[in-house]
């Protein structure tokens, strides 16, 4: 491609609103135009760049055994509202589009398709003979996001590839999953992510199980929690932890109320009230789905609402508005603690809140702290379970490992789905002997465009664009220097010739832009091979070449480039 032709100019300045290295980037090389909020025109680099990366998913895809498809963007309200997730998707999260078409009947614009494709199969399948069945698409999606951001980490409209399985029981699932997990390692690998696969939560989807595949950039929204020492490593929305074990007192002492004025903080309240840290106590207050609920965990830890909403089967979890607190409570935020709280107040506990003795909490008075609390004797046991946020610091679930945390970017989300969807719509797969068994389901999605943007995130530097090689819009950038020297521009465009007739992808600066500025946007654009000619490269009859990641150029004879290019796309 001529540069000279190409849609897609270079800015020179960082654009106000670019949120992350990618975002910025990839509007100043002319990849991406925005728009509206969320809404972004894949200009013709990234188109390239999107289909190198769909290409590699389908092949991928295919080779682990699925087939692929194409269902319609717009769904229709009944079958959302048959699996009960209508009212998820609009009212509560209210990331969907929906609209009513000209015939009065309301509808959507798909931002995942697990009702569609479930409905297509109940239609296909007759026999359990007829399963197992794995099939996938690569289309555009629509989020309503409630704040779009980070250019196309999270865009309003972007393109995604989700595949589904069914198979006639458990075990035919785990072989589906297994499939389609090693397939993504290899897409990732294939694409240079250095990346990590991590245990998730499930979230609106639902399913017994799911991995994330992350890519690892400081910039990333999600915090990966991983053990030094073993294997484990997981979201962490769904991290589990251990904490360090304390000696406890061998006596219960007397409960007390003390004044502590001011003291918001479990630091510079326990070194008032002369005891450790683990001993206090955190309790904040939550309406779940209107429900009143407490949580308390350890003072040297968070809470995790993901933990907790799974644990009040999926409720809508949200901090109860401090006014509310007051009401509740009789104390200004920051003073809530689990004893004397209205009898509608449901309270639950981290299991590292129990076998403590003589331990602190908030005494529901402002400035005041109750001290020597202990269960059974001041309150009630409460209902406990995991609710902690795992963090760097804390121990291995699994070893005697120390927990480490990175920040990472979800680029695909595998599930475990079970029978959610094929119970709800009656996609059963009958098995000769009068039984009709719901099929057992598994989905597998990848963020495409969402990949496009983290390999921009994970290789760049302040110049610009690193792109890996297989996915870069082309292998090389042909520079030529001097436009207005008629030999310099002959050898330029016989090298372009020889390059595309070898199968090389080229995208060529023939423009009359002066020497300093197409290097500038060569480095902007990020191409993994730089072919610079000039009046004094052909004088030596020679070519100057440089590798985008590395810092210094060679002079090199056309085979020599030939071959560097050649051994580059090996």
């Amino acid at each position: 491609m001529r540069q000279s032709r190409h849609l897609g100019r270079t800015l020179r300045e960082v654009p106000k609103d670019a949120q992350t290295a990618a975002h910025g980037l990839m509007i100043r090389a002319g990849y991406i135009r925005q728009l509206s909020a969320g809404i972004y025109v894949y200009m013709p680099l990234l188109l390239r760049s999107l289909n190198k990366i769909s290409q590699i998913i389908r092949e991928e895809m295919t080779r682990a055994g699925s087939e692929e498809m194409l269902m319609p963007a717009i769904q229709n309200k009944e079958l959302w509202e048959k699996t009960g997730r209508w009212e998820r998707y609009t009212a509560i999260d209210g990331i969907m589009f929906s609209f009513q078409d000209r015939r009065g009947s309301t509808v959507c614009l798909g931002p995942t398709h697990e009702e569609v494709i479930t409905e297509i199969l109940r239609q296909e399948i007759n026999s359990f003979k007829d399963l197992p069945k794995n099939v996938f698409q690569i289309q555009t999606k629509f989020r309503d996001e409630i704040r779009p951001r980070f250019g196309l980490m999270r865009a309003r409209e972007f393109v995604m590839k989700d595949a589904y399985s069914f198979d006639l029981d458990e075990a035919g699932l785990d072989v589906s999953y297994e499939a389609m997990r090693l397939a993504y390692h290899t897409i990732c690998e294939r694409i240079g992510f250095h990346y990590r696969a991590v245990e998730a939560d499930s979230g609106a989807i639902g399913g017994s199980g799911s991995q994330e595949f992350m890519v690892l950039a400081d910039t990333g929204e999600d915090t990966i929690i991983y053990c030094d020492q073993c294997q484990y490593a997981a979201n962490q929305e769904r991290a589990a932890s251990r904490l360090e074990q304390f000696t406890q007192d061998t006596e219960e002492r007397p409960m007390e109320a003390v004044l502590g004025e001011g003291l918001i903080g479990v630091e510079p309240l326990a070194e008032f009230l002369g005891i450790p840290v683990w001993k206090t106590t955190k309790t904040l207050l939550f309406e779940a789905d209107g429900n009143l609920v407490a949580v308390m965990v350890r003072g040297d830890c968070d809470v995790n609402e993901i933990k907790v909403a799974n644990f009040l089967g999926g409720a809508d979890v949200k901090l109860t508005a401090p006014e509310r607190i007051k009401e509740l409570t009789g104390a200004a935020v920051g003073y809530a603690g689990p004893i004397g709280l209205p009898d509608n107040v449901r309270i639950i506990a981290d299991f590292d809140v129990d076998h403590r003795v003589n331990f602190e909490c908030g005494a529901n008075q402002t400035n005041y702290h109750n001290i020597n609390v202990n269960f059974g004797r001041d309150l009630p046991l409460p209902e406990f379970s995991d609710f902690k946020l795992a963090q760097a610091g804390h121990q291995c679930p699994h070893c005697d490992g120390t927990l480490q945390a990175q920040r990472g970017i979800e680029v695909g989300h595998i599930f475990k789905l079970g029978t959610k969807y094929s119970e709800a719509l009656k996609c059963v797969a009958p098995d000769g002997q009068g039984q009709q068994p719901p099929v057992v389901m598994g989905c597998y999605g990848i963020g495409v465009s969402r990949m496009a943007a983290a390999c921009v995130e994970q290789n760049h530097d302040d110049r610009g664009m690193i792109w890996p090689i297989h996915v870069a819009p082309y292998h090389v950038h042909l520079l030529c220097l001097t436009p207005k020297d008629e030999a310099v521009v002959a050898r330029c465009d016989a090298l372009y010739q020889t390059l595309q007739d070898a199968g090389v992808e080229v995208l060529y600066d023939d423009r009359t832009a002066r020497p300093g500025e197409k290097f500038s946007d060569a480095d902007l654009i990020g191409l993994p091979i730089r072919l610079a000619i000039s009046k004094r490269t052909l004088e030596q009859d020679c070519i100057e070449v440089k590798l985008r990641k590395d810092a210094d150029n060679q002079m090199l004879s056309q085979e020599q480039t030939l071959a560097l290019i050649q051994e580059q796309l090996g």
